[in-house]
């Protein structure tokens, strides 16, 4: 069986942000496990962000271009760009004759997907957030399935070919969801872990540095705070903390997330479909801040799904003040049983299997074809 799958070629296609590169990156691992043959068409800009397995796997750029939000002139060379890349992807795939297509989001999935479509392979797409994006939304009307993170997925396909097979987390993460929740005591320290994202990181410099002077003295110095944000403001942000009585690591990336989630005790993060998932399978209580210009509003979406299991709080950024961030994290700091109750809420939202789901959905596509 393993040897007659080696002789499968899949193709995975998807943009290069976190959210489509962390679990695209979950599934090239459990169908590298499975047996199958890889192959990743991207853009440039994708090919510089993957690691893990996919930084391993053969790997193809085309051209590809956004078309929201920018001139006239700019969506025209864009459309130009994507039409080249469906004829080098189309290309691609007529010379590696892969069984299947699945295609994770991103304007840089549009062209091999459309591709995929025009050539008569099997597409599956997977949708990350609670909102369905514009490119799988178009691509859904083609797909031979569409697999969801959320249970209600907004313009989602009804029907048979929309299943929810949750969001692919890394293993290093997945695994995290057997450890039990150990709430920090009034003498111990107390680790705080801050996730801005590119785009969520000058807000969360601006308040949280203030708003965690506002704090007790006593309750500052429990502080272990590591925060991620932009690598032009890391030298801002540690002036920022100066004054204040806590301890801090500030860098614009980490690589050892599976140990921060670990041991932290809360998190404050952004509400992307990957960062509230993982945060879900470590089971840490979270203070959620949706980005309110994301796409479609999808990550208030996706805040709201998770605080529906009330495993999370959720504040709208208009309202993340430093009075209001302090007051809650006063009240959380002092009240570990809240912390605990929170951690046994947010593991209910998680899906630690969503690779396996999405690589046997896809294998069941397979052998009906």
């Amino acid at each position: 069986m393993k040897s007659d799958k080696k002789s499968k070629l899949i193709i995975l296609t998807a943009g290069g942000t976190g959210g489509h590169v962390y679990p695209a990156d979950a599934l090239a691992q459990e169908l590298s496990e499975r047996g199958y043959r890889l192959m990743l068409v991207t853009d440039k800009r994708g090919q510089n962000n993957y690691r893990g397995k996919l930084g391993e796997i053969e790997n193809r750029a085309v051209l590809s271009g956004a078309l929201v939000g920018k001139s006239k002139w700019f969506k025209i060379k864009s459309l130009v760009k994507l039409a080249i890349g469906t004829l080098q992807s189309m290309w691609i795939i007529a010379r590696s004759r892969p069984c299947c297509v699945v295609g994770f989001g991103g304007y840089a999935s549009f062209p091999c997907s459309v591709a995929a479509i025009l050539l008569g392979k099997d597409l599956i797409i997977h949708e990350q957030n609670s909102v369905m994006s514009r490119t799988n939304r178009f691509l859904a009307k083609y797909a031979t399935v569409a697999a969801t993170s959320f249970p209600r997925t907004k313009y989602a396909p009804a029907g048979r070919c929309s299943v929810q097979t949750g969001m692919p987390v890394r293993n290093s993460i997945s695994r995290l969801f057997e450890q039990e929740y150990t709430p920090s005591s009034e003498t111990n320290p107390f680790n705080l872990l801050i996730l801005g994202g590119s785009q969520g990181a000058k807000i969360f410099g601006n308040v949280i540095p203030q708003a965690i002077k506002q704090l007790p003295p006593e309750l500052q110095k429990r502080l272990n705070i590591t925060q991620q944000c932009r690598r032009d403001d890391v030298e801002s942000l540690q002036k920022e903390y100066e004054n204040s009585l806590c301890r801090t690591t500030i860098s614009h990336f980490f690589d050892n997330m599976p140990e921060l989630y670990a041991n932290c005790h809360l998190i404050i993060s952004r509400a992307g479909a990957s960062s509230v998932s993982e945060i879900a399978a470590a089971g840490i209580p979270s203070i959620l801040v949706p980005l309110p210009t994301a796409a479609d509003d999808h990550q208030t979406f996706n805040a709201a799904e998770f605080k529906n299991k009330e495993g999370g709080l959720v504040i709208a950024q208009k309202d993340f003040t430093e009075q209001r961030l302090s007051e809650i994290l006063t009240f959380l700091i002092k009240n570990p049983s809240k912390l605990s109750e929170m951690s046994i809420n947010t593991k209910k939202f998680a899906i630690t299997d969503a690779d396996k789901r999405l690589a046997s959905l896809i294998e069941k596509q397979l052998k009906r074809g």
